[in-house]
C-alpha cells in the first residue's frame, strides 16, 4: 500500500539518477528551465549540476551548439531537446507564413517584422544590437513593466513563433538565425499524439504529481502549443484514462509511465537545490511531501522575506530540512544555512554538507567555502 512517505522517497530517488554526460542528461529530461538570476549561478546550471557528471557553471551555454537542443518556451522558458522542439512547432495552424504569424498585429508591425527577417536572412547570425542599430525602432514596455528596445521585443516574438532560433549566446545575449519548420499536422490523431507526448514529458519531469498539480502543468502547455490551445483542455481527460493513478490520503497521484514505487533507496547525501529544480518546482506538492511552505522570494521586498533572496532548499536523504542562501565574497563561497526546526546535529549530515559545498565551490571555479548556521522554528 502506498503512503505519503513512499511517494516522497520515490520522488527524490527518481529525480536524481546516476549522473551522466550533459547531452545524455538533457535528452533524458527533455526540458530544463532557465532563469537569468545568478545567486550564485543561474537556475539551469544549478539544476544540471545535480544530474551531470563534472558539470561547471555555464557549460550548457558554452556547449550549446553541440547538445542538440534549442532555447524555447515549454511550460516556462528554457532549453528543450530538438525532438521536443519539433513537437511544439510550427506555432501556427498552417504553413508558417509571416502573415499567418503576425496576422493579429498592426500592418506597420508586420512590416517591421518582415524587414527584420530579411535582414537576419541576409546577415546570417545576428546580435540584437546589430538589428537595433540598423532599424532603431524605439522603445516599448516589456513584460516586466520596464523599457526595452522595440527591435529586441520583435526578435523575442519572432523567436517564439519559430521564425528565428537562437544560434548561441555571446556574453549571455542571444544571437539569432532564421528558422524554418515543416507544416504542422492537419490530422487530429497526430495532434493528439503530439499533445499526449508533451503531457508525458511534463509528468516525466515533474512527477509524481497530484491531480491538481498535473492540471496546473498541462494548462501551461497553452504556451508551448498556442495553436492547439483548445485541444489542450482535453489532454487531462485522456491522462486520466492513460496514466497510472494511485489514491493516497484522499489525494490522487499520477505516476510516470513504466515507473514503479517500491522501496526506493535514497542515498545519505545533502543536496542544495535550485528554486526551479523539478523536485521543488510544484510548491503545493512540496508542502504535502515535506510539511512546510517554501517560497521563492527574489521578487519579494527585502523586509518581507522569510527565507532570503534566493533560498535554495536543503535536501538531506529524503527530507528537506531547511535552506541555504549562497553568495560569492572575496573569491569564497559563503553559505548561510537556515533550518525548518532545530539544526541537524548528525555527524553524517555535517560531512555531507561539507561535501556538497565543496562540490558547489568547484562547480563555480572557487577554492574555498564558509558555512554560517541559523535556525527558524
Amino acid at each position: 500500500m502506498l503512503t505519503i512517505d513512499s511517494i516522497r522517497r520515490f520522488a527524490v530517488a527518481r529525480n536524481f539518477p546516476k549522473p551522466t554526460s550533459l547531452k545524455r542528461a538533457l535528452q533524458r529530461m527533455g526540458f530544463v528551465q532557465a532563469d537569468p538570476i545568478r545567486a550564485p549561478a543561474r537556475a539551469q546550471d544549478l539544476i544540471l549540476r545535480q544530474r551531470v557528471k563534472d558539470y561547471h557553471a555555464g557549460d550548457i551555454e558554452r556547449l550549446y551548439t553541440r547538445l542538440d537542443i534549442e532555447e524555447d518556451f515549454f511550460i516556462n522558458y528554457g532549453y528543450v531537446t530538438t525532438a521536443v522542439h519539433g513537437l511544439m512547432h510550427p506555432r501556427s495552424n498552417s504553413r508558417l507564413l509571416l502573415d499567418d504569424v503576425w496576422g493579429a498585429l498592426p500592418v506597420a508591425q508586420r512590416r517591421k517584422a518582415k524587414l527584420i527577417l530579411d535582414f537576419v536572412t541576409e546577415r546570417g547570425t545576428v546580435h540584437p544590437r546589430e538589428v537595433d542599430d540598423h532599424f532603431a525602432h524605439g522603445k516599448v514596455t516589456n513584460y516586466w513593466g520596464g523599457s526595452s528596445n522595440a527591435t529586441t521585443h520583435l526578435l523575442d516574438a519572432m523567436h517564439y513563433h519559430g521564425l528565428l532560433r537562437v544560434a548561441r549566446r555571446d556574453k549571455g545575449i542571444r544571437l539569432y538565425i532564421t528558422s524554418n519548420h515543416a507544416n504542422g499536422p492537419s490530422d487530429p490523431l497526430e495532434r493528439r499524439l503530439r499533445l499526449d507526448a508533451l503531457a508525458d514529458l511534463v509528468l516525466g519531469i515533474y512527477g509524481p504529481l497530484t491531480s491538481s498539480g498535473l492540471s496546473f502543468y498541462l494548462r501551461r502547455l497553452r504556451y508551448a502549443v498556442p495553436q492547439w490551445e483548445k485541444e489542450v483542455r482535453e489532454v487531462l481527460e485522456r491522462c486520466k484514462q492513460r496514466l497510472r493513478c494511485e489514491r493516497v490520503d484522499k489525494i490522487d497521484w499520477y505516476l510516470p509511465a513504466g515507473e514503479k514505487i517500491g522501496r526506493d533507496a535514497v542515498p545519505e547525501r545533502v543536496r542544495l537545490l535550485a528554486p526551479f529544480d523539478p523536485l521543488v518546482h510544484d510548491r503545493a506538492r512540496f508542502e504535502l511531501l515535506w510539511g512546510w511552505i517554501y517560497r521563492f522570494e527574489a521578487y519579494t521586498p527585502a523586509a518581507k522575506r522569510k527565507l532570503g533572496y534566493y533560498a535554495m532548499p536543503l535536501l538531506w536523504r529524503d527530507s528537506i530540512v531547511g535552506w541555504a542562501n549562497l553568495a560569492v565574497k572575496a573569491g569564497q563561497l559563503e553559505a548561510n544555512i537556515g533550518f525548518v526546526a532545530a539544526p541537524v546535529r548528525e555527524r553524517a549530515f555535517k560531512l555531507e554538507l561539507d561535501r556538497e559545498l565543496e562540490s558547489l565551490s568547484e562547480f563555480l571555479g572557487l577554492k574555498q567555502y564558509q558555512t554560517n548556521y541559523g535556525t527558524i522554528s
